[in-house]
């Protein structure tokens, strides 16, 4: 599991940039594309809103791999 840590003056972190940060899609382009089309899920439930926004304590699964946000 890989964690994906909060910028600690920001309150939150979208979707769409977690992928790119934790290196499961190259561009910003390539995750929307990929959340469009369901292929990420957030706390069990997909997601098709690629700028969801991420608090911290979520765990994002997307092609086999699984995300931790913390803050």
């Amino acid at each position: 599991m890989t964690e994906i840590k909060i910028r600690e003056n920001e309150e939150f972190i979208k979707l769409g940039q977690a992928l790119k940060k934790a290196g499961l899609v190259d561009s910003g382009v390539d995750a929307k594309m990929a959340i469009l089309d369901g292929l990420a899920s957030v706390d069990g439930q997909v997601v098709t809103q690629r700028g969801k926004k991420l608090h911290g304590g979520e765990i994002v699964s997307f092609q086999g791999e699984t995300i931790k946000i913390i803050r």
